[in-house]
């Protein structure tokens, strides 16, 4: 699994440097005015690295406090295992209400929920009560869709990310409306496959939804019930819970050019969801790794275990986990994106080191990878580079550009009389043609929302959803295509009323 893949954040800081600064050079060049250049960012110094073996809780925690200056996060959770202890557990920054974050804060870990849904499957599995290769069709009557090949899609594909399905083949908005997970799954009829089982890998929530549904028909119990019972308490992780009924996060924040405003989460999983309805801390998640190790108590059998960790043979990703490398280190790990928090788990099974990074903020650029990083670079005896700056940089470089498409705009309406002065009489192909550098940008946000969707793999992306963790690539967009539409509409004006006095002797 490649963060790329997952990480809303790292398309969509792409896009607004590319499709944001062709916006602005339509309005460049329809009003022939030189472009303004962008300020750099330089990046902060390193940190020290530690002596050599494991690095103390005053090193991470020295390294943790630069970090929370040089990505100005709101608020960050995050704890370090090795060989069966938590070695650090921390919060840093406030929440919402200005309390400080602490090891013990409710943070929501979005996708990171994956990897404990696997494990939910994995109990019941070993209990003999789901079998990873039967079809799902025959445990659940509701899960029928329009495609045939979908009775072949079994638990290990809906856990492998290799079911077929895919957001562009299933009713996404009208599953996610539903208030249980039955609705959830009776919701997907209809829905077709991108590919056979087991052919081809593509991240869906759907998947882990619908083996959450699976947890509840062969657990007897609701899904969130179930992971109190036989996940949650047999760690001790008294803080963590499904949903926000029992455990209630302070709302997150987005970073609106560089300022950190709270906003609530927008609809995220009421019905208890196996996807990223997870709600956790620091704390808690020291335990869960530590589990993940092989160390302290464990939830299933090793080759269960090892199942889970074990790529699919389709991609690099296993049940909830994914295989990759960060600074030189071969790591099991998932990532989690809401649109007001975000969240990243790792583990080392070579070394026995375990990661966990949350934070209550959400924008354009994700930090809490950058900070896992970091750590990761601590635990093999190197020098961590203190993260941070690159958010800061694109949002920086976003504002200019918002600045620069409403002064061309502006600009625009202050020269429409000269311009169309200088194209009385001329055919109307002619002034067509001269208008459209200043309707490109009202194009691009007209296909804004596809444009994201598209560099998310066929993700399902939301107008609503743009306006959270994307905000100011929204704000971008929308002014330089008012500015493009404004300057059309004043010139076709200004164009009509010469026309009109000149007809008219």
């Amino acid at each position: 699994m490649k963060r790329k893949l997952i990480t809303f954040a790292r398309w969509t800081g792409l896009a607004a440097s590319l499709a944001a600064s062709l916006v602005v050079s339509s309005l460049t060049l329809s009003l022939a005015v030189a472009p303004t250049a962008a300020t750099a960012v330089s990046r902060p110094a390193s940190a020290a690295a530690p002596a050599g073996g494991e690095p103390s809780p005053a090193a991470i925690d020295a390294y943790l406090g630069k970090a929370m200056e040089s990505t100005a996060l709101p608020g960050m959770s995050v704890v370090v295992t090795h060989n069966g202890k938590i070695v650090h557990a921390a919060g840093y920054g406030h929440d919402s209400a200005g309390e400080p974050v602490t090891e013990n804060t409710p943070m929501r870990v979005a996708s990171v929920s994956k990897s404990f849904t696997a494990m939910a499957v994995m109990t019941l599995v070993d209990d003999g009560r789901l079998s990873l290769d039967e079809p799902v069709a025959r445990r659940l009557p509701e899960f029928r869709l329009a495609d045939p090949r979908a009775r072949g899609i079994t638990l290990r594909h809906l856990l492998n990310q290799t079911s077929g399905i895919s957001d562009s083949t299933v009713d996404i908005r009208a599953a996610e409306s539903a208030t249980t997970l039955a609705g959830y799954v009776a919701a997907l009829r209809g829905g077709t496959l991108a590919a056979d089982p087991g052919t081809r890998w593509a991240y869906c929530n759907v998947n882990y939804e619908v083996a959450a549904r699976l947890v509840e028909v062969a657990g007897g119990m609701s899904f969130g019930q179930y992971m109190k019972q036989r996940v949650f308490g047999p760690l001790g992780m008294t803080g963590s819970a499904v949903g926000d009924q029992e455990v209630t996060p302070s709302k997150g924040f987005n970073s609106l050019f560089g300022v950190w405003v709270p906003r609530p989460e927008l609809r995220d999983f009421l019905y208890g969801g196996g996807a990223g309805g997870v709600i956790t801390d620091a704390a808690d998640m020291g335990k869960w790794l530590i589990s993940q190790n092989g160390d302290g108590p464990q939830l299933v059998q090793p080759d269960s275990l090892k199942t889970m960790h074990t790529s699919s043979g389709v991609r690099d990703y296993g049940m909830g986990w994914g295989r990759e490398t960060v600074d030189g280190a071969e790591l099991l790990v998932h990532s989690g994106n809401l649109f007001t928090y975000t969240a990243v788990e790792a583990i080392a099974p070579d070394t026995g080191y375990g990661f966990a990074v949350m934070t209550n903020g959400a924008g354009l650029y994700d930090d809490v990878y950058d900070v896992l990083t970091g750590l990761v670079a601590m635990s093999r005896g190197r020098t961590p580079e203190v993260p941070g700056g690159s958010r800061q940089q694109v949002e920086l470089v976003l504002g200019l550009i918002a600045l620069a498409a409403a002064g061309l705009g502006v600009l625009g309406v202050l020269r429409s009389r000269r311009w169309a002065s200088r194209r009385t009489g001329s055919p109307a192909w002619r002034v067509g043609l001269r208008l459209v550098p200043a309707l490109l940008p009202v194009l691009l946000f007209a296909l804004y929302r596809d444009l994201i969707s598209f560099l998310m793999n066929g993700r399902t992306v939301t107008w609503e959803q743009l306006t959270y963790s994307a905000v100011p690539m929204t704000i971008t967009f929308a002014v330089a295509a008012a500015a493009g539409a404004v300057t059309v509409v004043t010139r076709l004006l200004r164009l009509r009323k010469p026309r009109s006095v000149v007809s008219s002797r």
